[in-house]
């Protein structure tokens, strides 16, 4: 037996959400068998948690969208038994069951090996909020910029994708400028890297077509009128790494910074990229995330706190990432 954290819809619509003692015969198919060390609390768990968004796409459900452990079984040659493994994505947690469970099953082809030099608890200090924020760092630079560009803005500054890419950013030679909502926050955003902080309530609501040109890049993780203005206020050639809708799905814009500046908008899938992408952001992570920022931005919780952390998390009371000891 083992403990998960168990999504569940009655006849009549009724959620619940708790923490279940389930067997391993109850897991879905997969050709390896993973023993769970740590997952995390992302954006997305959450609103599956709480039920504020259609996330779940079938019931009963175990939410979590990342893991990291060590292989209990496997019939892929690629994995053997011990090894340390990683995952995100892929829809688990909302159409396969997923990490916040002591154990999980799924297809080899969504593992990555747990790079060296990682323990699962830094893995998931990383978790998809760091994989994307790196994934939206190599998307700005194999688009060409570089520090000599000028600033580039990270939206959603205290997130987890945020506040990641604040400090990958940084420490690539970059000026990074935070826009968040929380200024009280600068203490904290500035010892991740951040030179400057933008009030987000500047780029929150309806603007120009074309602003005045502030920075060579962004990265967003809101969508909606912030994404319309970061775009309408990048210099000329200027890009942006879209990865998230905490805002909204809409994009309020026009099509002048794209036809006027050249202006490029870079999506960011982080859930169905291919292996190759994934491997080489973890590796990166591995060399380019001090252990000391990850300690700095991260919670741990027990996985029976995480229904409480997740209204936390959708009430913006949350800095930086949440990680789940699913052993606690």
């Amino acid at each position: 037996m083992f403990k998960a954290l168990l999504l569940t819809k009655s006849d009549d619509g009724a959620l619940g959400c708790a923490v279940t003692e389930l067997e391993p015969a109850q897991l879905p198919a997969g050709e390896v068998l993973v023993q769970i060390s740590h997952s995390t609390l992302n954006y997305k768990d959450a609103l599956a948690i709480t039920g504020k968004a259609p996330v779940v796409r079938s019931y009963p459900m175990v939410p979590g969208i990342d893991f990291a452990g060590t292989v209990l079984e496997s019939s892929d040659a690629r994995y053997r038994v011990g090894d340390a493994v990683v995952l995100n994505g892929w829809g688990v947690g909302e159409t396969h069951w997923g990490g916040l469970a002591q154990q999980a099953r799924v297809k080899a082809d969504w593992l990555v090996p747990l790079p060296a030099g990682l323990t699962a608890s830094q893995a998931m200090g990383i978790g998809t909020a760091g994989y994307t924020a790196m994934l939206c760092v190599m998307a700005l630079q194999q688009h060409g910029v570089t520090p000599e560009h000028g600033p580039v803005l990270v939206t959603g500054a205290n997130g987890g994708v945020g506040s990641t890419a604040i400090a990958l950013l940084s420490r690539l030679g970059f000026t990074v400028h935070a826009s968040t909502g929380r200024m009280h926050e600068a203490e904290h955003l500035k010892a991740l890297g951040a030179s400057e902080l933008v009030d987000r309530a500047t780029l929150n609501a309806a603007g120009k077509p074309l602003q005045k040109e502030r920075w060579a890049a962004a990265v967003d993780s809101l969508g909606s009128h912030t994404l319309a203005n970061v775009c309408a206020s990048l210099k000329y050639g200027g890009v942006v790494a879209a990865c998230g809708l905490a805002q909204g799905m809409d994009f309020p814009a026009t099509v002048a910074p794209f036809i006027l500046r050249g202006v490029t908008l870079a999506g960011i899938d982080s859930v169905m990229a291919p292996h190759a992408r994934r491997a080489k952001a973890w590796e990166r992570l591995a060399r380019e995330l001090p252990p000391e920022v990850l300690a700095q931005n991260t919670e741990t919780i027990k996985l029976a706190d995480a229904p409480a952390a997740a209204g936390r998390l959708l009430a913006g009371q949350v800095r930086g990432r949440v990680v789940v000891d699913v052993n606690a």
